[in-house]
């Protein structure tokens, strides 16, 4: 009898340990500051899961806390309460060095001002992330992600000689060159016009399906948001909803006009 108890407990943990785990997992997250006056509350009590390919957008008025949000979950700062586990990885418990591992690893960015090195050419910005983490052959796979969101004829170009929207597709490449197994984008197309920031949209979601990245954005652009299978919304530091997109009419979509926070 024994013995068929204890095969029946390790048959559990077995399959337990086959549960695919999530993408995401926030629980109880806050950010204070101090300020002269006294303390700023940021974020308070925040807590969601999210899958692996998943697509999600943080919306939000401007200061409401998605920014703040944004570089916790990618472990670009820490909390004052809570915790992030990043693909199984407590980031929150870590200390720099160990988040900016996590970063190499795992995740991808993508900001609104591009976040080029001006000195490197396209191909050397797109090498960069493969280099540092101590690839070694970053020029092969750079060229292929080029060529692949439209830049071949574009490599030795510094950023100085490129347009907003082709800055942008060379952030894209070096975000996804890495094959990420998150990425996280910060008002991706605020920088560029209608027209320019459709077709970066496009870009952005076609190379996240073939990649199949978990994509987690702050946004005030509803069109963008709406293309997201799931919305985040804060207020005042609070998630304040939680909604399926495909759950409510585009037109319906939470977001708010004011800049990011």
């Amino acid at each position: 009898m024994a013995d068929s108890t204890e095969l029946r407990a390790e048959v559990a943990r077995q399959l337990a340990s086959q549960e695919p785990r999530p993408a995401l997992q926030v629980s109880a997250l806050g950010k204070r500051v101090p300020l002269p006056s006294g303390e700023l509350t940021i974020l308070q009590g925040v807590g969601f899961e999210i899958g692996h390919g998943d697509t999600v957008a943080i919306v939000g008025a401007s200061g409401s806390g998605k920014s703040t949000l944004l570089s916790l979950l990618a472990g670009l700062d820490s909390p004052s309460d809570g915790s992030v586990t990043l693909d199984g990885e407590a980031i929150s418990t870590l200390d720099e060095d160990g988040r900016a591992r996590v970063r190499g690893e795992k995740v991808g960015f993508v900001f609104q001002s591009f976040q080029l090195l001006p000195s490197l050419t396209a191909l050397e910005n797109v090498m960069l992330p493969l280099e540092l983490r101590g690839d070694a052959d970053a020029e092969t796979p750079a060229r292929q992600i080029l060529q692949k969101v439209g830049l071949a004829e574009r490599l030795g170009h510094y950023p100085r000689q490129l347009s907003g929207g082709e800055q942008q597709r060379v952030a894209l490449a070096r975000a996804f060159v890495t094959r990420p197994s998150l990425l996280f984008a910060d008002e991706p197309t605020g920088n560029l016009d209608t027209h320019t920031g459709q077709a970066i949209i496009e870009l952005l979601f076609a190379l996240n399906a073939e990649a199949g990245t978990t994509l987690v954005l702050v946004t005030h652009d509803e069109h963008l948001a709406g293309r997201c299978s799931r919305i985040l919304r804060l207020d005042s530091g609070a998630l304040v909803d939680d909604t399926l997109v495909d759950d409510m009419p585009v037109d319906d979509v939470p977001v708010d006009e004011g800049t990011v926070a």
